[in-house]
């Protein structure tokens, strides 16, 4: 497994529902979760497999900016 961790634009409980019907459609993916407290609204993903383009890419379709950190 490897935690994947991005900077996104989600703020508000609502758009984290919409990244849910999104990211509990993919099967390599264990856990996820939001920091929304921090600066840079912090997503992490445990995921076995997965490339952080393709998350990139699938939230981007959903008009929610992703990019991944490197840390």
């Amino acid at each position: 497994m490897e935690v994947l961790v991005f900077s996104t634009s989600v703020k508000e409980p609502r758009q984290v529902s919409k990244v849910t019907a999104l990211l509990t459609k993919v099967p390599t993916i264990a856990q996820w979760n939001f920091d929304l407290e921090d600066c840079d609204n912090i997503l992490r993903i445990v995921a076995k497999g997965l490339s952080p383009q393709y998350i990139e890419t699938l939230l981007g379709k959903a008009g929610i900016h992703c990019q991944e950190l490197k840390y």
